[in-house]
């Protein structure tokens, strides 16, 4: 059980971050078209099925692979993360209307 919340706190962080960013983007002199509230919706739900997911694969394992499994789902998170920043960097202009 502990294992869950320490994990869920650094998945919970991705999540705050990306709230933080879709707000700080919608709240720009140009707001949000609809594909830009999809892709940053996106990043902001995709850590919670991501917890979830790797929980519902590795809750009845030992705590070492229940770990693993979890830090996998981290990693993946953030590598979705990455690639948000990425493309809000690079082709942002098309998230704004």
């Amino acid at each position: 059980m502990a294992i869950s919340v320490v994990f869920g706190l650094f998945y919970a962080y991705f999540v705050w971050n990306a709230v933080s960013f879709l707000v700080s983007q919608a709240s720009g002199t140009l707001t949000l078209n609809g594909y830009g509230w999809f892709v940053l919706l996106l990043a902001v739900v995709f850590p919670l099925v991501a917890f979830g997911a790797a929980f519902a694969i590795g809750w009845r394992r030992v705590w070492g692979e229940f770990a693993l499994t979890l830090l996998t789902g981290l990693a993946v998170v953030a590598v979705f993360w990455l690639n948000i920043l990425a493309y809000s960097a690079t082709a942002g202009a098309s998230m704004l209307g």
